[in-house]
């Protein structure tokens, strides 16, 4: 009897999938196959292996699996584990959550190509030369190669024809063109559908053939020519009769027995020509060895080299939290612990001193950040510690350097793990500790299917494998602390810095009296001023945190009232003047910003708002000495920026660092001595119920990069609302007192930690039918709230986002599980809906 295999695909809307396994074919769980799907050939994961088809699947409808890939699991047992409670829990195809498990180059699908047949060559060669014909343009394009995916037939037909009638209309009666990039997607998208339909009649004429292509294996890893000597060349007497060059290269040759690289030869003179010739005469092997591209080598050494010394001893509070997590990790059991340290108090040196601890047992350790930006400075901490026994895993790596990071702790080359969400799936050997530092931070969920929180699946992971998990932060998520409160999680403390050093004075400026007193465009208060001014005169180091990148937040007309909207988004474009464009920060979409009013013509705009480039030319302006420099998703896109720029700030080479959150949270420069914080209150005004407590958070942790040297820090808090408890607790920098507030309204609000959250967002060309959408789902699902509510439909806060218009529906409760399931079977009874349905378990934004 033929065995059988359920197997999960990297596709949306697809669940598990069964084939029958060839004779011959050992398949196991966690391997990788090529299985048909559709009409298409696709890499999947093994799930598991059977004797029989499940209940419910036609024996005539299965078919075999085309190519094993391993003979052993690709993905070990516990990641392939890890990943299905992924997909359990937050509602998402196993096959999506193991493909981010997986390393690049893991999966690879058939691709359709266009191939001409003979009758179709010849109507090609009779047709004319002139274009304009969708079809013959088609034609003449594959008579010239031996077939085509369509897309490539979209560019080479596309742009030299003229727009179909269907395209003027969908761009008609626009006022103001879109951006570029924005048309020319448009422009692809209707020449794809129309390319489409020609394809499907010109296949039906035969005149095209249109196939499933495999593309041909190649190797993921990186390898390099190296030349070997042979044991005849390592012969003085091989000499005889060959040239200086080719005498040089074995000279070289034998001096090293592993083999020198060609590359290096070549810088020697030594051309690949030479040691062909060589290899010919049979004196030098020439082979191919692998490189592993090591994501430290740009600036590991660097980073080291701004790095502080490890301190010689620990606080007396320290040695208590040390002492305590040392013996949690010593008992192999799973554990979570929330350390719950202010700001500088040296929560980094107890987890470094803990890995070694694990390490020293023979069990590895998983360190979670929430940024790349913080990733190269602890990786290199941990490097100082461990040596090449460490890697990283994060987004910010090119696919080679994370293909290669991911096989090295495959092959258990790897005691610690370094690395954003994304790492939480690394296949560590035996992990037994599991660190999660800056807990609470929002980075760790991911906001694209599947929307697993970092953190939470940490937890889940430690469960599995008997390790122990810490969570670190100085302002614990409302979630973690309600269960350290109740006893889930043990709750450790450190209430004091470093060698005893004080907190940043905090203070607060009303920002109605500045504009009351000095006009409604003031960015720096006088307060901020002066202390820049002070800093600077002193030479020390300052941060100014304003969490919106771009110069303006708006453009209007002060004739009209009309403003610069993105044409996909409900928002207004935000002004970058170095660009001269506004762009939408959710689709990307850009335009170059208008001499007049696209709607009235006015000359008249006016920019309203202001973001970090505004802040940084104000104070490039106002201390034209002073060294400014700008760190936010504008000025980092290039490979390795924001590490260069950190080590810059940290070599003292720059004096005011100005950016978004990612320079508030995790970094230790001793030379700050003043933080700035502009508009403090820039997240109360959204519609989210955590709007308070990121606030605080964010308040609380920049605060925090002040005064981590010998002299005492200030930070200077500009807000428009300084009674706002966020604000006004994030001045005392006291989390109780904050989460005894914010706890008592979620409490009478009925909002996490209180109950569990369920967001489901419909999506459609119009609000009408999102709305629609919507309210059949509610309505589906209110017959079985017995344990839960269903709050609904109502329009999105951002109501249109990428060309959809969107509704939404939220679940509360306390049954997850029977949340969960209502929904899905909602949603699996109707098909069409649920492929316009966006789930997210336990929502960190309800936008």
């Amino acid at each position: 009897m033929r065995r059988h295999v359920t197997v999960a695909v990297p596709v949306p809307g697809i669940d598990r999938l069964t084939y029958r396994v060839p004779g011959g074919l050992a398949p196991v769980r966690g391997a990788r196959v090529l299985v048909p799907v559709g009409g298409r050939t696709m890499t999947g994961c093994v799930l598991d292996v059977v004797d029989e088809p499940p209940a419910g699947v036609p024996a005539g409808t299965v078919k075999d699996i085309r190519e094993l890939l391993d003979d052993e699991p690709f993905l070990p047992r516990e990641v392939v584990d890890l990943a299905l409670w992924v997909a359990d829990y937050y509602m998402c195809g196993a096959g999506e959550a193991l493909a981010a498990a997986a390393p690049p180059f893991a999966w690879t699908a058939s691709r359709r190509h266009v191939v001409l047949t003979d009758t179709g060559r010849e109507r090609a060669a009779r047709e004319p030369h002139a274009g304009g014909d969708l079809a013959r343009d088609l034609l003449r394009a594959l008579a010239s190669s031996r077939g085509l995916p369509p897309a490539t037939l979209v560019a080479r037909v596309g742009r030299h024809r003229p727009r179909s009638d269907e395209e003027r209309r969908a761009s008609a009666g626009q006022r103001q063109a879109p951006a570029p990039s924005r048309e020319g997607d448009e422009r692809a998208s209707a020449t794809l559908r129309e390319v489409e339909r020609a394809l499907k009649r010109l296949e039906r004429e035969g005149l095209v053939r249109i196939e499933d292509v495999l593309p041909a294996p190649a190797t993921t890893f990186k390898t390099r020519a190296v030349a070997v000597a042979t044991v005849a060349g390592l012969d003085p007497c091989a000499d005889a009769g060959l040239t200086p060059r080719q005498r040089e290269a074995l000279a070289a040759l034998r001096g090293v027995p592993t083999g020198l690289p060609a590359r290096t030869l070549a810088a020697r003179g030594v051309s690949a020509d030479v040691l062909k010739r060589l290899e010919r005469h049979g004196l030098v092997r020439l082979a191919r060895e692998r490189v592993e591209r090591d994501p430290f080598e740009e600036t590991a050494a660097e980073t080291a080299d701004h790095a502080p010394p490890f301190p010689d001893a620990l606080t007396d509070e320290q040695e208590v939290a040390l002492a305590r997590l040392s013996a949690l990790a010593g008992a192999r059991r799973f554990h979570v612990t929330l350390l719950h340290g202010v700001t500088g108090s040296g929560k980094t040196e107890v987890y470094r001193r803990l890995a070694a601890l694990v390490r020293d047992q023979g069990r590895s350790v998983l360190i979670l950040v929430p940024e790349i930006a913080l990733t190269p400075r602890v990786a290199a901490l941990f490097r100082r510690t461990f040596g090449d026994r460490v890697a990283i895993q994060h987004s910010g790596l090119s696919d080679g350097e994370r293909h290669d990071q991911w096989h090295r702790i495959r092959r258990g080359e790897v005691d610690v793990v370094v690395g954003t969400r994304s790492a939480v799936f690394a296949p560590l050997h035996q992990p037994g500790l599991v660190i999660v530092d800056e807990e609470h931070d929002t980075s760790y969920k991911q906001e694209e299917t599947p929307r697993y929180h970092g953190r939470d699946v940490a937890i889940v992971r430690a469960r599995d494998v008997h390790a122990l998990v810490v969570l670190g932060s100085a302002t614990p998520a409302l979630e973690t602390y309600q269960n350290a409160l109740s006893g889930r999680y043990e709750c450790l403390t450190l209430t004091r810095r470093v060698l005893d050093r004080p907190l940043a004075d905090v203070r607060v400026v009303n920002m109605r009296e500045e504009y009351a007193e000095r006009g409604p465009d003031v960015v720096l208060s006088g307060a901020l001023e002066q202390a820049l001014a002070d800093r600077l005169a002193a030479r020390d180091q300052a941060i100014v945190l304003l969490n919106r990148r771009g110069y303006a937040s708006a453009v209007f007309c002060r004739q009209c009232g009309a403003t610069l909207d993105c044409p996909n988004c409900s928002v207004s474009l935000t002004l970058h003047r170095a660009a001269h464009r506004a762009r939408c920060h959710y689709c990307d979409h850009a335009t170059p910003v208008p001499a007049a009013c696209t709607a009235c013509g006015g000359p008249w705009l006016e920019y309203v708002g202001f973001g970090t480039e505004r802040v940084e030319a104000e104070i490039a302006a106002r201390f034209p000495e002073a060294r400014v420099t700008r760190v936010d998703r504008d000025t980092i896109r290039r490979r390795g920026e924001i590490t260069r720029v950190l080590n810059r700030f940290a070599a003292r080479e720059i004096d005011v660092l100005v950016g978004t959150q990612m320079i508030a949270k995790g970094h230790d420069f001793p030379a700050v001595t003043l933080v700035g914080v502009i508009s403090a209150d820039i997240g109360l005004g959204l519609a989210d119920f955590r709007a308070a407590e990121r606030t605080f958070q964010l308040l609380t942790q920049v605060a925090g990069r002040a005064g981590r040297g010998d002299r005492p820090g200030m930070a200077i808090i500009q807000t428009l609302f300084p009674d706002h408890y966020s604000i006004r607790h994030a001045r005392t920098q006291e989390y109780r007192a904050f989460f005894e507030e914010e706890a008592g309204f979620r409490r009478a609000m009925w909002y996490p930690p209180s109950v569990a959250l369920v967001s489901a967002i419909v999506r459609a060309p119009a609000m009408l039918d999102a709305l629609a959408g919507a309210g059949e789902l509610a309505r589906a699902l209110r017959p079985q709230a017995r344990t839960f509510r269903v709050l609904g439909p109502a329009p999105a806060p951002l109501g249109k986002l990428r060309g959809d218009h969107r509704a939404q529906i939220f679940l509360k409760g306390t049954a997850r599980r029977a949340m969960r399931e209502a929904l899905a079977a909602a949603l699996a009874s109707r098909p069409d809906l649920a492929r316009r349905t966006t789930v997210d378990v336990d929502p960190l934004s309800v936008l």
